[in-house]
Parts: structure tokens; sequence; C-alpha cells
């Protein structure tokens, strides 16, 4: 049998370990300079007014209730930039959602398409509709039945 005094020694080292493996990631993270157009704002108001919609449908990834619009993720930063530098290069809105689905998944867009794996998400409220619908129609015709009896 562990001693409890030994114990609680192994777990603080490996409480200590645990830190110094995984708290210089985060760090490093934050210690880069924001992307060229993470807080800056395109010359064109026009080009500007495209990247604006386009921040406010895709979502934040480390903040996850956010748009990238409103977070002040560092990631959240380095999203904008893209998203800007890429409607300032005339790429197409839609075809910048596209590459940020593929790369980040479905999840990235407040805007989901209906595929072959999000169908089901699609159907259930009309599934649970219809089945909520009829056991009601089978209670209130037992009703009757047992009104008219």
């Amino acid at each position: 049998m562990i001693c409890p005094r030994r114990l609680i020694g192994i777990c603080a080292v490996a409480a200590i370990l645990l830190l110094a493996i995984f708290t210089p990631a985060g760090f490093a993270q934050d210690a880069l300079p924001p992307a060229p157009y993470a807080y800056r704002q395109l010359e064109d108001p026009a080009q500007e007014a495209r990247a604006q919609d386009l921040m406010e449908t895709i979502r934040c990834l480390t903040c996850q209730s956010q748009t990238i619009a409103d977070s002040d993720a560092p990631m959240a930063g380095d999203m904008r930039s893209e998203v800007r530098r890429r409607i300032a290069a005339g790429e197409n809105p839609e075809a910048i959602r596209q590459w940020l689905i593929q790369r980040y998944g479905d999840y990235i867009s407040y805007k989901p398409s209906v595929t072959g794996l999000t169908w089901p998400l699609f159907a259930a409220p009309v599934v649970l509709l219809l089945l909520a619908a009829l056991l009601l129609r089978g209670r209130f015709r037992r009703g009757r039945n047992k009104e008219n009896a």
C-alpha cells in the first residue's frame, strides 16, 4: 500500500509536469503580433462591407458563441485578417466561406448547409412534430369515445 504522503508527492510532481508541458504552447499563441488586418479595416468600404457580412456568419473556434467579427480571441483576429486579405484580392465571399468550412468543418458556419451528414438535424424537428401530432390525435380520439359511451 502506498503511503498517503508519498501519493500526494507523486500527484504534485505529475501536476507540475503537466503544467510545464502544456503551458508554453498557450503562451506562444498570445506572444505573436496580431495579423495585419485583424483590427484594421479595408480601405474600400464596399470590400469591408462584404468582409463584415461574411465575418458575421463565421463562428469563432475559440469562443464558440461569438462570430469572428465580435471575438477578441487571437485566432478570430487571424481569421478576420485572412477574410479581409482574400476579399481585398477579389475573392468571392462564398468561396472564402467554402474554404473555411473545408479547413475547419461545418461547425464554423452559422448558416449550415444540408448535406448527407447534416440532414437528420434538419429532419428531426419535423419528425418529432409529426409524432407529437399523431400521439395527441390518438389521445383526443380516446377522450371523445369515452364521452360518447
